[in-house]
């Protein structure tokens, strides 16, 4: 059974703790890429960084390039749904919730990748 996260940082240790870190940076910048957007990460990028980075970028997105941030969203196939939640919280925080929500996402495709092959 997939772990329940509540953040991405417990997120990002769990996927270090079962060997699997390398393949989510990985499934992260493969996704990044297919949404034709270019995300720069270090070659020894550690969880904390890792984080930063991506909600740091995705920050960028959502207010810079909004068509982009939709797109990536696409690629990581974010139900609609759940997109549109966290657009309705009004949180200052925003790009928080969307790093979580795409890492929870990209997990769930490297978990079961993992889990089936």
């Amino acid at each position: 059974m997939m772990p329940v996260f509540k953040e991405s940082g417990e997120l990002i240790k769990y996927a270090s703790s079962v060997q699997l870190y390398e393949e989510l940076v990985l499934q992260i910048q493969k996704d990044f890429s297919l949404a034709n957007l270019t995300l720069d990460l270090p070659a020894d990028c550690n969880p904390n960084e890792l984080k930063y980075l991506l909600q740091k970028n995705i920050q960028f997105l959502i207010e810079e390039k909004f068509s982009d941030f939709l797109n990536l969203l696409y690629v990581v196939d974010l139900p609609e749904a759940t997109a549109k939640k966290i657009l309705n919280i009004g949180d200052l925080h925003i790009s928080e919730h969307y790093t979580f929500l795409i890492l929870k996402r990209i997990w769930q495709k490297v978990w079961f990748r993992q889990k089936y092959k």
